[in-house]
């Protein structure tokens, strides 16, 4: 889905969590950014230039509450949770999380990384 952050600016990001009534909603193809909680960009060979500059600049500028990126160190994913700075609107680093996450906003949520390569482990 995309997020509707501007009349011409409709970003698909890699990965979103949405409102419920959103989801359910099967004729939407966009959501605004209130409804995104949060927008999580997975950075590879090819994108990552725009998913460490032009896509937090555009989220941020767009009032997204929460961005994380995820980045590959080595073989071991790495999580980057990023929060707004009240006085410049930019996203400010909040946490790095390597081998778990563990957040309380935008939900609570504890997640082994390891899990998620199949390496064993429990998300929740």
């Amino acid at each position: 889905m995309d997020v509707r952050i501007g009349r011409f600016q409709r970003p698909r990001p890699d990965v979103l969590v949405i409102d419920a009534d959103v989801a359910d909603d099967n004729s939407r193809t966009s959501c605004a950014p209130a409804e995104v909680h949060p927008v999580v960009e997975v950075v590879s060979p090819e994108s990552g230039f725009r998913d460490r500059k032009v896509e937090p600049e555009r989220y941020a500028s767009a009032g997204l509450i929460h961005f994380w990126r995820i980045e590959a160190e080595g073989d071991e994913p790495v999580v980057y949770v990023y929060e707004p700075d009240p006085a410049t609107r930019l996203y400010a680093p909040t946490g790095i999380h390597h081998g778990r996450i563990s957040v309380d906003a935008p939900f609570h949520a504890e997640i082994d990384l390891n899990d998620l390569l199949g390496r064993g482990g429990a998300a929740r």
